[in-house]
């Protein structure tokens, strides 16, 4: 994998990961994870989304509260970055961590545990990371991730094709 270090890096549906740089023990900015690049950053993982979600036209504090008023999720809450591109992202711990990474709902291809309070995520690419959160505390966030996926997918698609008909140009 090629490490390159940037001042930018905007999140894309390629992004597996964002996660903490840690030097000596203390975060230092992230990590992008791509199938064949890794991004070393001096903003923290929360930085990284918050722009990413103001990208597409919100905040992380807006996309907390949609994902509370579609599924009633207000702690540790996923998010939909860009929902039209399948941009679905879920915390590890609470977002004010300086310790939480950012994991990429549709790259996840399982999880299991290592030891008391690790977790391996393997990503569809074969790359994996660990991260010290526990394996149920990881599935329940994988779950919750889809359960919001779903809903917000649905809503989308229903207002999508009940308004075709009264809309001269149909967005996609």
């Amino acid at each position: 994998m090629k490490s390159q270090k940037q001042n930018e890096y905007e999140i894309s549906p390629f992004t597996l990961a964002i996660v903490p740089d840690y030097q000596d023990n203390v975060v230092n900015g992230s990590i992008a994870l791509e199938e064949k690049n890794e991004y070393k950053l001096r903003q923290s993982p929360r930085k990284m989304v918050d722009d990413a979600c103001k990208y597409f036209g919100s905040s992380l504090r807006g996309r907390q509260e949609g994902t509370k008023g579609v599924c009633g999720i207000t702690h540790k809450s996923p998010i939909a970055i860009d929902p039209h591109s399948g941009m679905f992202f879920f915390p590890t711990t609470s977002p004010n961590n300086p310790t939480c990474a950012w994991i990429a709902h549709s790259h996840i291809a399982r999880i299991h545990p290592l030891d008391k309070g690790r977790t391996v995520i393997e990503f569809k690419t074969g790359q994996e990371i660990i991260v010290a959160v526990s394996h149920g505390s990881m599935m329940n966030q994988i779950q919750r991730t889809a359960q919001f996926r779903y809903k917000l997918t649905e809503r989308l698609h229903y207002k999508r094709n009940s308004d075709q008909e009264q809309v001269a140009e149909p967005f996609i």
